[in-house]
């Protein structure tokens, strides 16, 4: 309990000022992260039209700190920086998955797709092996070390779009599969090319799924983020048929047709807390425990006048970001932005 209030006092020390909301890239934000570094802040966006923008608020270059570059032609999907210092992976409803040298400002393409793709994440520890989840419902494993463009090994988990694919953090040859209603638990090392049965399943969701995560360090927790206004935490330290719920929020995720979708995400160094966007007035982002405890709202009337569908915590610093549907960030930080 100490530290939980330790935490929130962490939350409440964080605050926006003038320097921390800067335009990124042209179009709404539809994915974003931190540069895992704790000694210099930078992050990334991607938005619908397939731009990328890297904002560091110290740096000399571009306007504000912001660089753009156009890697992809559609919407750029999900977003991480490996464990090499000057890596980011960028995915795409074109089609492509592509890897930007940060030094050399280059974007190579990895993998190539008829199927749009919707998310990746990390299949080993060395972030050379991905795990893409393409719109059309199949799961891909992708060497980058591999000069072809193509995957190791291709499986049809449903006949459903493809929402959100997530990599256990301990044991990674389980990963968690969101697809319309259905969230499942799957295995590696025991599917086939079509038919796969899952390990585990997370039922009760009456809508569309947009996201489901596996909580950081243990992977004992997956939050889910469904469109009947429920975020869901399910508890996975075993993983054995039917997942049991542990509780079930109740949470406004209606964003309409012009918004990115909400989706909590849990905080990497507090691994039973979650940051979610919000569509209330006045304009919030909301930092829930999985017990359901609302920990804290930040608000602010100045900065903070649009719903931020886009967030994340710093895996190592105390910043949150939101990102919002005009290309801008916001970050909360306990330290000054000029």
């Amino acid at each position: 309990m100490s530290d939980l209030k330790s935490y929130q006092q962490m939350l409440q020390n964080l605050s926006i000022n003038d320097g921390c909301v800067v335009k990124v890239v042209k179009e709404r934000i539809c994915s974003a992260a931190f540069h895992p570094s704790s000694s210099s802040l930078l992050m990334a966006a991607g938005d619908k039209w397939g731009h990328v923008g890297l904002w560091k608020p110290d740096a000399e270059w571009g306007d504000d700190g912001v660089i753009y570059f156009e890697p992809h032609s559609r919407t750029v999907t999900s977003m991480a920086f490996s464990s090499h210092p000057c890596n980011l992976i960028t995915v795409s409803f074109d089609g492509s998955a592509r890897s930007m040298d940060l030094e050399k400002a280059v974007f190579d393409e990895v993998y190539r797709s008829p199927s749009g793709l919707k998310s990746f994440d990390f299949l080993t520890t060395d972030c050379s092996t991905l795990l893409l989840g393409l719109w059309n419902g199949d799961v891909a494993v992708v060497d980058r070390r591999t000069p072809e463009k193509l995957h190791e090994s291709l499986y049809t988990m449903a006949a459903n779009p493809l929402r959100c694919v997530h990599v256990h953090p301990v044991q990674q040859h389980y990963f968690v599969v969101a697809e319309n209603s259905f969230v499942n638990i799957y295995d590696l090392r025991h599917l086939k090319r079509r038919n796969n049965k899952a390990v585990g399943e997370l039922t009760g969701h009456s809508r569309s799924v947009s996201s489901a995560f596996f909580s950081p360090l243990t992977g004992n927790r997956v939050l889910t983020t469904c469109m009947d206004d429920k975020i869901r935490v399910f508890d996975t330290s075993k993983i054995n048929g039917r997942t049991p719920v542990l509780k079930s929020i109740t949470h406004n995720v209606q964003t309409g047709r012009w918004l990115s979708k909400l989706s909590a995400v849990w905080d990497p160094k507090q691994q039973e807390c979650f940051v979610i966007g919000s569509v209330d007035r006045p304009r919030r982002i909301q930092v829930y425990h999985e017990s359901g405890r609302l920990l804290h709202t930040f608000r602010n009337m100045d900065h903070l006048t649009t719903v931020c569908s886009i967030t994340a915590f710093h895996p190592n610093r105390n910043i949150l970001l939101g990102g919002n549907s005009s290309g801008r960030l916001h970050i909360f930080t306990d330290s000054f932005i000029n």
